[in-house]
């Protein structure tokens, strides 16, 4: 293996910790303040972590097409508004549920990415509908109790995995006809800017909470949504797709494990099967290759992708 490959994959590994660990400092920050209080200062903050990159030309990601202002206006605010939907929906969630579940529920905007592609005339094989049927019943035991109820918390999770989904596919269209940083600056502050009236309308904001909420913020805004994001896009150009998969989809273990470790969290037998079951069918939906299935079998046909991307929040991030 290339050595720059193997720095690719080393770096993408750090970035799946943050957005894993992302999870913990979300439920932490909560403790001070509201969900949409602590979203708007973690994407702002996101934001101008992002802007080094984009003012100073010698840092400019080489080979990145700039795009039009129309482009930067219109695919930021629909893509802020999607970003918005899923890190609020995820937010308040994770208020009623651990970060070890969250971050493998949210997961399945891997799965719902392809089969958005279907209403959209984009083929599918086999290995979807494995994919599928591993999550969903990974997510049964996860998230379903013996008395066939799922907690609240676990379905604003589930429901936040529907507007990543519509987020990557927004993200694969806009990426590929500019610039990656500066589109996600741009969503950034556009969900920065929501999630601050939100918290205007129905929360209290103060400067204490924000001071003792000092590290959940600048790890969720700084790390995850500002380093691991730019490390994405830099070493996924030189990791082959089939690691990038595989060591993305870790973001879930990480989660699990940092909510063990740091939080105190647990899960019985039911729980630990769910995930199993579930990160084998994340990885089988991202890697057709290991069941046969040609390149060609996983390149979109159309505008929109229908293989994820992970999205730049979150948190995931996300």
């Amino acid at each position: 293996m290339e050595t720059r490959t193997l720095k690719s994959d080393a770096l993408l590994l750090v970035a799946a910790f943050f957005w894993g660990t992302t999870f913990v400092a979300q439920r932490k920050g909560m403790d001070h303040m509201g969900p949409m209080t602590y979203n708007a200062l973690r994407f702002c903050l996101g934001a101008v972590t992002l802007l080094p990159l984009i003012l100073w030309p010698g840092l400019r990601l080489a080979g990145t097409r700039t795009g039009t202002p129309r482009l930067l206006l219109w695919g930021g605010l629909l893509a802020g508004v999607a970003l918005f939907g899923g890190a609020s929906l995820q937010q308040m969630g994770l208020q009623y549920t651990t970060a070890g579940k969250a971050g493998f529920v949210t997961s399945l905007y891997v799965v719902l990415v392809p089969l958005m592609g279907l209403f959209l005339g984009h083929r599918c094989g086999p290995s979807l509908w494995l994919g599928v049927a591993l999550t969903v019943a990974g997510l049964y035991l996860l998230s379903v109790t013996e008395s066939f109820t799922i907690a609240r918390g676990d379905l604003l999770v589930l429901a936040s995995a529907l507007f990543w989904a519509i987020h990557v596919q927004l993200i694969g269209y806009l990426a590929r006809r500019g610039d990656p940083l500066r589109i996600a600056c741009a969503q950034f502050l556009v969900c920065s800017a929501l999630s601050f009236l939100a918290a205007l309308a129905g929360e209290s904001i103060t400067v204490g909470a924000i001071r003792a909420a000092t590290i959940p913020i600048l790890y969720g805004g700084i790390l995850s949504a500002g380093v691991a994001f730019t490390l994405q896009v830099i070493c996924q150009r030189t990791s082959p797709p089939a690691h990038a998969a595989i060591i993305m989809s870790l973001e879930t273990v990480f989660a699990a494990l940092a909510g063990w470790l740091l939080l105190d969290e647990h899960m019985g037998w039911r729980g630990l099967t769910g995930c199993a079951l579930m990160l084998a069918g994340l990885m089988v939906v991202q890697l057709p290759p290991l069941l046969g299935a040609g390149r060609k079998a996983r390149e979109p046909e159309g505008d929109l992708a229908i293989l994820p991307e992970r999205p730049p929040y979150h948190d995931p991030v996300c």
